[in-house]
């Protein structure tokens, strides 16, 4: 053999002959993506949210109370609308919108609205005229007017009932003489609105004065059966007008309450028949 073969023999017995690469391409299942752990906010970032929550609801209860404080305060020194002038019904009206407007939208809360509310101001004409008459006639005074809701744990229904205090000088007793009571059934027909149907106007809780009473039964003399028969029934005395009958439809409108909450109602007469002002008060009837 010569040099040359050995050589060659050599590269060859040195030479590793290395196998194709084998691919398990398409043999394997593709792999299983990563489920990754959900990711929770800590504890820190929820308080931190709650947080902020509750000084947003407090700056709104604030923002609130502030524009009622400027609505009342718009009011005062109006007489209940009477004395109001221009200038201060356009005051009054911005008032008011400012105040509508945080409560636009939400439905009517009836056992929120049950209770009776204090008149504080109205443009109403056939309110107006009442004071009117007030400061114009010598023998005739109004005290208070309210407004008295019964809806609690109804659906879409109840009563309301226009109670307005007046009296009769040295006949009546002074702001509590007798009760003039208008009453109406409401339905609600829309999210703000109710329809009054009226059904009847009476007066009622007539107080004599004690002029009268001296005049009826002098103080130096006892009482005779006679004068306290009197006195007793105009105590009791109650005369009632029914606004409807059988053959025709009650009186009626609609009345769209614009902003309620625990201690403010506000109300306007579809129609132009004016807006009013009411506070929470204490039942009385």
């Amino acid at each position: 053999m010569d040099a040359s073969s050995s050589s060659s023999l050599t590269i060859l017995t040195t030479t590793t002959i290395s196998p194709p690469p084998i691919s398990f391409r398409g043999l394997l299942p593709p792999p299983l993506a990563v489920r990754q752990k959900p990711r929770f906010p800590s504890p820190l970032c929820l308080a931190s949210s709650s947080y902020s929550a509750q000084i947003v609801t407090k700056e709104s209860e604030i923002e609130l109370e502030n524009r009622k404080f400027e609505l009342l305060r718009a009011v005062t020194d109006t007489q209940r609308g009477l004395t109001a002038t221009p200038h201060q019904r356009s005051s009054i009206e911005e008032a008011l919108v400012s105040v509508e407007c945080l409560d636009a939208g939400k439905s009517i809360d009836l056992d929120l609205l049950d209770g009776t509310w204090r008149l504080q101001y109205t443009s109403a004409p056939d309110v107006l005229i009442l004071f009117q008459s007030a400061t114009t006639l010598p023998f005739f005074e109004v005290d208070q007017i309210f407004q008295k809701f019964e809806c609690r744990d109804q659906f879409g229904q109840g009563v309301v009932r226009n109670i307005v205090r007046w009296s009769i000088p040295r006949l009546l007793e002074e702001h509590e003489g007798a009760t003039l009571l208008v009453s109406a059934k409401f339905s609600v027909v829309s999210t703000r609105n109710i329809y009054l149907e009226f059904e009847e106007i009476a007066i009622q809780n007539i107080n004599v004065s004690e002029e009268l009473q001296a005049l009826l039964a002098p103080a130096i003399l006892p009482r005779s059966y006679l004068s306290l028969q009197i006195l007793q029934f105009i105590r009791s005395f109650k005369a009632q007008v029914p606004v409807r009958s059988s053959q025709r439809r009650s009186v009626g409108g609609l009345y769209y309450l614009s902003f309620l909450d625990s201690n403010m109602l506000l109300g306007r007469a579809v129609g132009g028949g004016g807006v009013f002002v009411f506070t929470r008060a204490q039942a009385f009837i």
